[in-house]
């Protein structure tokens, strides 16, 4: 008895089951997806959850089978991705090619009008998420930087290389354009280093 109400049976169901290592086995993923009903099942085995699906052999050659209509059935969501947004960009990449998505443990089926509500949600949330981290991000950063921290790559020119170049300058003993090519960066950039002092 299937736990996921798909009535249809027109639509051909496709399985995909993936492990990270040769020494994990399919077999979990297989017997559910069989359960299931599906009518082939596709697998990646010693693929990391952190390669594209679409960079992984079994997942191609799921996605090439499946037609207009047809459902992919994974066991679990993190056999499509590892983090969040890969599963979201992945799901909604099998939306946009008219292919429905059931994740068997999740209880996720979007042959449903419950099923793709609860995938909005879960969209949603994603989306917060990402949002938050932005903010908290920018934050840290203005904190940082009112602390005096530099933020970003390390600085070629140090605060010392700058004072040493502005007084070699001053004095005739070089220029800036020597100055930008001993320390491989360009004359704004020692420019504006020198317009700070």
């Amino acid at each position: 008895m299937n736990l996921i109400g798909v009535t249809d049976t027109t639509k051909r169901r496709i399985g995909y089951a993936r492990v990270s290592t040769y020494d994990q086995f399919l077999d979990l993923q297989t017997h559910a997806l069989d359960k299931f009903g599906c009518d082939e099942i596709f697998y990646d085995e010693g693929v990391s959850g952190g390669i594209h699906p679409l960079e992984r052999k079994g997942f191609k050659a799921a996605l090439l089978s499946l037609n207009d209509g047809d459902i992919l059935a994974v066991w679990k969501l993190d056999r499509l991705g590892r983090t969040l947004k890969g599963v979201i960009d992945t799901v909604d990449g099998l939306k946009n090619d008219n292919i429905q998505f059931v994740s068997l443990t999740e209880n996720i089926d979007t042959t449903t009008a419950t099923g793709r509500a609860f995938w909005q949600f879960i969209g949603l949330m994603a989306e917060l998420e990402r949002g938050l981290i932005r903010e908290r991000t920018i934050e840290g950063m203005a904190a940082a930087r009112r602390r005096g921290v530099h933020i970003g790559r390390p600085r070629k020119l140090t605060n010392k290389i700058v004072l040493l170049a502005h007084q070699q300058i001053t004095q005739g003993q070089t220029n800036i354009a020597a100055i930008a090519q001993q320390y491989d960066v360009s004359t704004s950039t020692v420019r504006r280093a020198l317009a700070k002092l």
